[in-house]
């Protein structure tokens, strides 16, 4: 595993790292036994991954951060090792359309993730993609710089939504200094955030990367007739769009899968790791050797120019993320 720097916040993270909303999700991504949890976030440990993103939603309807009790637990002792990287404004508790960027929920929500992690601190907190400018409060930059002098909360960032509304309004944070780390969906297959990606990383923010699997769809095991189960987040997609994401991956398996990058997975990884802006990207698998797969992308050499014109090349269109 190699490491990069997060931006102008300095903490050194592993360029592959590992998201967990797929251990706290059972509606979404299946039931995961506490005992792989567990086996996964330290074999993940064990191979050199030191960034966890989480959040209060990765939960259900009866309990709010599921994930973070998971991976608190995991952690245990070790904590100190790790940089732990969580949300705040979306929750299940108080209605998951409900986008609550204010004094007095940031608060309450670091008290809830602080417990559940059982942690005295977290290292990032990312505001959970605000879909507009005026869903946050003015209360709530006072709340974080009083969160940031008791030591609660080293960095704030935001995790981005919604480009046509929220792209101008994350480079205004950036260039005023209120936040260090964006989390942004680019991948093999989404771009459309990438030129703000690009100057935000010139600006020194730290960019983690996420959604880079496209939903599965790179992770290189889908076929064009795969059926997807009800209320599951590619159960949206028709027939048409499946089999067109699905080709796609095709193409990109037969150009960038090679000697030392052996499968899509790692293919979509390494991608991502040759933009030079970006300090890591993150794996949302939830099994050991899915998660070890994506992180071989990190010892893999970068792509050559030619390799990369050609992918570009590949890329007609954006199709959506999560």
């Amino acid at each position: 595993m190699n490491y990069r720097t997060l931006g102008r916040t300095g903490i050194k993270v592993s360029e592959v790292s590992l998201g967990t909303w797929a251990f706290g999700s059972p509606s979404i991504y299946g039931a995961v036994d506490s005992g792989d949890a567990n086996k996964a976030i330290r074999g993940a440990l064990d191979a050199g991954i030191n960034f966890f993103d989480t959040a209060p939603l990765y939960g259900t309807k009866e309990a709010d951060g599921i994930a973070e009790k998971v991976l608190g637990q995991a952690l245990g002792t070790d904590r100190d090792k790790v940089t732990i990287a969580t949300k705040f404004g979306r929750y299940h508790s108080r209605v998951h359309t409900n986008e609550l960027f204010d004094g007095d929920t940031v608060v309450w929500s670091v008290e809830q993730s602080l417990k559940r992690l059982g942690t005295d601190r977290l290292d990032v907190l990312f505001f959970h993609s605000p879909t507009h400018p005026n869903k946050i409060r003015d209360d709530v930059w006072g709340a974080l710089d009083t969160l940031k002098r008791n030591g609660k909360v080293r960095f704030v960032g935001t995790s981005t939504g919604f480009i046509k509304d929220t792209g101008e309004m994350t480079k205004t944070w950036a260039k005023d200094g209120r936040i260090d780390v964006a989390q942004i969906a680019y991948s093999l297959t989404y771009r459309e955030w990438e030129p703000i990606l690009n100057e935000l990383g010139q600006m020194g923010v730290g960019i983690v990367a996420r959604e880079s699997l496209a939903n599965g769809f790179l992770a290189g095991v889908f076929t064009k007739d795969i059926a997807f189960p009800p209320g599951s987040l590619n159960s949206r997609y028709s027939r048409e769009e499946i089999h067109e994401r699905v080709a796609l991956a095709d193409q990109y398996k037969a150009l960038l899968v090679r000697r030392d990058v052996r499968s899509l997975a790692a293919a979509a990884m390494r991608w991502v790791l040759d933009n030079p802006h970006v300090s890591l990207v993150l794996s949302g698998s939830k099994k050991l050797d899915e998660i070890l797969d994506c992180a071989a992308a990190s010892d893999a050499s970068p792509y050559s120019a030619d390799e990369l014109t050609q992918a570009r090349a590949l890329h007609t269109k954006d199709f959506s993320p999560a």
